[in-house]
């Protein structure tokens, strides 16, 4: 059943998965803002409903100019996002305190900015893009995962917050997709990446297969339509997986022990220990 048209702000929606979703939001005859701190890639597919909006997740003024000019959405997705790929050991301040500003306290940054609106009008829909990491840990990957980690746990207490007031939240945990992801949103470490890093051996191992899937991995239309659904549902499930490595993954790690579901990811991706 398809909802009526909804005023939908999606983060991240210059490419990949934000930019499918907006594509396809509006196909469906929603109001899109396509956020993104490069709106001017969206110049080509702009229109009355499509709107491209500027806005930068980690800075609190950007979100207020743009909500100056829009007042307030139906739906809100928490899109924006990207990977660091380093060893804890070998990270600076600087690489920690940007990864969250961006996967965690952006999204907490948004949903404030959206939430008096909902509240007043007793409906609205947030949506979290985590990953099937905001449950599986993975090395050289340890503060993106921590960052979703985080964000599925603040998915869970906002449900209890925002129910009195109408307002639905929900995860989407996707796996490995074919977006621009590996190309634009692996933010890599020199350090670690160094044949110098006492981690040389494991970051030639682990690296190129997960580039490998990502760029091998599902279609990001499938989470576009997900996302509908999620709209659309109102008894649609709190937290649902997307893509073959988050149904194959997801599952296994609350069956298994953790000391049993290691040794698996060890055993698939060839990893010492």
């Amino acid at each position: 059943m398809q909802s009526k048209p909804q005023r939908i702000l999606i983060t991240g929606s210059s490419s990949g998965m934000g930019y499918q979703a907006a594509v396809w939001l509006h196909e469906q005859g929603h109001t899109v803002y396509a956020a993104s701190r490069t709106p001017h890639k969206l110049a080509s597919i702009a229109s009355e409903r499509l709107i491209p909006l500027h806005i930068d997740v980690t800075d609190p003024v950007s979100i207020r100019q743009a909500f100056d000019g829009i007042k307030s959405v139906d739906v809100l997705v928490n899109n924006a996002g990207y990977g660091l790929v380093s060893t804890v050991e070998e990270m600076d301040e600087a690489q920690m305190q940007a990864q969250f500003e961006v996967n965690l306290f952006g999204a907490l940054r948004m949903a404030q900015a959206v939430i008096p609106g909902m509240r007043e009008r007793q409906s609205g829909v947030i949506i979290n893009i985590s990953s099937f990491l905001g449950k599986v840990a993975l090395p050289l990957l340890t503060l993106y995962n921590a960052s979703k980690y985080a964000l599925e746990g603040v998915t869970d207490s906002l449900r209890y917050e925002l129910a009195p007031f109408g307002i639905r939240v929900h995860s989407i945990m996707p796996g490995f997709f074919d977006t621009a992801f590996a190309r634009e949103n692996l933010v890599t470490n020199p350090r670690t990446f160094s044949e110098d890093s006492p981690y040389a051996s494991m970051v030639r191992t682990l690296a190129p297969t997960v580039v490998d899937q990502i760029n091998h991995g599902n279609d990001p239309a499938d989470v576009a339509r997900l996302i509908e659904r999620i709209i659309n549902e109102e008894s649609f499930p709190a937290r649902v997986t997307s893509g073959d490595k988050a149904a194959k993954y997801i599952p296994m790690r609350r069956i298994l022990s953790d000391e049993d579901f290691e040794r698996r990811v060890r055993e698939y991706y060839g990893l010492e220990g």
